[in-house]
C-alpha cells in the first residue's frame, strides 16, 4: 500500500441474494491491495449480511478537504472477494475508502449456475471529482412542464418510489436501465460527486442540489417528453454522475435520509428548480461549485447561505408533500418511549416483518405501545441499515422501515 497512506477509514461489506434486501450470512469476505493482490483482511458475515467495519488505511484527510491539496487520488481503493455456497463469487474492483469514515459496499450474490463459470467481475467507476470531468451543458433552471396527463403527479412535485436511469447516452440503446429506488439513486450520485471528508453544512448543500436535479427531472418528464422510457442519465455529458453498485459513505447516507424529500424553488414556480453545478475546478458553470461550496463550509457557512451564493437570494427549500411507496403517510410526530397508537403498531407490524429476514431484530408485541422492547428493536434496525442509533422513529427512520418493509414483503 501507498507508504503515505498514515489515515484510516472503515469499510464494511453488506451482502445480499442478488439485488434484494435478503442478507447472505456466513458469506466469506476477502479484502486486497489492488496494487499487488496482497490479502490485507479476511472476515465473514452476521446473521444481517454484514462483515464488521473493517479498518484500512486511507490517504491524508486534507487531500480530499482541500481544493488542489494533492495531484494524488484523495481516497484509497480496495479489491473484495465474496464467496458464499450455492452462489456465484463476486470481485468488485476499486472499492472507495476515504479518511476517518465509514464506508459501506453491498455486494449482491447471484444464484450458482450449474455447469457454468460462477465468477462475477464488476470494476467501479472512479469517482467524479478523479475521473473525467463532467461536461453538462447549461440547461435552464424553470424548464416548460409537461401536459397534465404525463406519468407525473401535477401540480405539485412528489417523490416517486423509483427513477429509471439509463446508463450511458440518451441514444444509445444498448445501454442498460437500472431501477432504484429514489433515495438510493440521491446517495449513489452524492457519493459519487462529492467527498463524505467534506463539511456537513456543505454536503447538505450538494445533496440539495443534486435532490432538486433530479426532482426537476422527474417532475418535467425531461426525457420522457423527447420519447425515451428512462428518468434520467448515468452521462455526467446531460445529468448526473451515477455509478451502479458504488460504495457509499454512511456520513452522506445520513444527511440524504434527513433530506431527501426537500428540494430548492423559488416562488411563482411549482417545479423543483434545476440545480446545474460542477467542481468548479476543472470545469466552471453558472450553478453551484462543489469545491466552492466546500470552501464555504470550512468558513463556516450553512446549506442555505451556500446555495443562495450559487442560486441567488430568492431561492427557498420546500418538503414534497407526498412520498410514493410509503404505506402509511407519516404523521410529523417522532415516536419514542411512552408514545402509544396507531401509528406506533404500523412500526411494530412493519418491523417484525423485517426481522424474518435480519433475525438480529427482536421480535415484539404489536400492541401499540412504544416499550422498552420497541426501542430496542428499532435500534437494531437503525444499526443494521445505518442510520443514528436512537432509538426513536422520525421521518428519516419512518421511511427507511416502510421502504425495507414493501421490499421483503415484495420479496415473499
Amino acid at each position: 500500500m501507498n507508504p503515505t497512506y498514515t489515515d484510516k477509514g472503515s469499510l464494511q461489506i453488506f451482502v445480499t441474494a442478488g439485488e434484494t434486501p435478503d442478507p447472505i450470512p456466513e458469506a466469506r469476505v476477502r479484502i486486497t491491495d489492488p496494487t499487488d493482490g496482497r490479502v490485507l483482511e479476511e472476515a465473514a458475515t452476521d446473521a444481517s449480511g454484514q462483515t464488521p467495519f473493517i479498518e484500512l488505511p486511507a490517504p491524508p484527510m486534507e487531500w480530499s478537504v482541500e481544493e488542489g491539496a494533492a495531484e494524488q487520488r484523495p481516497y484509497a481503493v480496495y479489491n473484495v472477494t465474496v464467496f458464499a455456497p450455492e452462489r456465484e463469487t463476486l470481485h468488485l474492483g476499486g472499492v472507495e475508502l476515504l479518511p476517518a469514515g465509514r464506508a459501506i459496499q453491498r455486494a449482491p450474490l447471484a444464484p450458482a449456475r450449474s455447469g457454468g463459470f460462477n465468477v462475477h467481475n464488476v470494476l467501479l467507476a472512479p469517482h467524479a471529482l478523479w475521473g473525467e470531468p463532467s461536461s453538462r451543458p447549461e440547461e435552464a433552471e424553470v424548464k416548460p412542464l409537461p401536459e397534465p396527463e404525463g406519468l407525473v403527479v401535477l401540480p405539485e412535485p412528489v417523490i416517486p418510489e423509483f427513477v429509471v436511469v439509463h446508463d450511458g447516452r440518451p441514444e444509445d440503446a444498448s445501454a442498460q436501465n437500472y431501477w432504484v429506488r429514489f433515495k438510493d439513486y440521491v446517495k449513489n450520485v452524492a457519493c459519487s460527486e462529492i467527498y463524505s471528508t467534506w463539511r456537513t453544512e456543505a454536503i447538505k448543500a450538494n445533496v440539495l442540489a443534486i435532490t432538486s436535479f433530479t426532482l426537476n427531472r422527474v417532475y418535467t418528464e425531461w426525457y420522457r417528453g423527447k420519447g425515451y422510457d428512462f428518468t434520467v442519465t448515468s452521462s455526467t455529458a446531460f445529468d448526473q454522475s451515477y455509478s451502479h453498485g458504488r460504495t457509499i459513505f454512511e456520513e452522506i447516507g445520513v444527511v440524504v435520509d434527513d433530506l431527501f424529500t426537500t428540494y430548492v424553488t423559488k416562488e411563482g414556480i411549482a417545479q423543483p428548480l434545476f440545480t446545474q453545478y460542477c467542481d468548479g475546478r476543472r470545469t466552471q458553470c453558472s450553478g453551484l461549485s462543489q469545491w466552492g461550496s466546500q470552501a464555504l463550509g470550512e468558513q463556516g457557512w450553512d446549506a442555505v447561505s451556500i446555495l443562495k451564493k450559487y442560486y441567488g437570494s430568492e431561492i427557498y427549500l420546500k418538503s414534497a408533500e407526498k412520498v410514493e411507496g410509503v404505506p402509511l403517510s407519516y404523521g410529523g410526530e417522532v415516536l419514542t418511549l411512552g408514545s402509544e397508537g396507531e401509528a406506533v403498531r404500523t412500526i411494530q407490524v412493519q418491523i417484525n416483518r423485517i426481522a424474518d429476514n435480519f433475525p438480529a431484530i427482536p421480535k415484539i408485541p404489536a400492541d401499540g405501545v412504544y416499550g422498552p422492547a420497541t426501542q430496542a428493536a428499532v435500534t437494531e434496525f437503525q444499526k443494521i441499515f445505518h442510520l443514528p442509533q436512537t432509538g426513536s422513529v422520525d421521518f428519516a427512520v419512518w421511511y427507511e422501515i416502510s421502504n425495507v418493509f414493501v421490499a421483503v414483503s415484495q420479496m415473499a
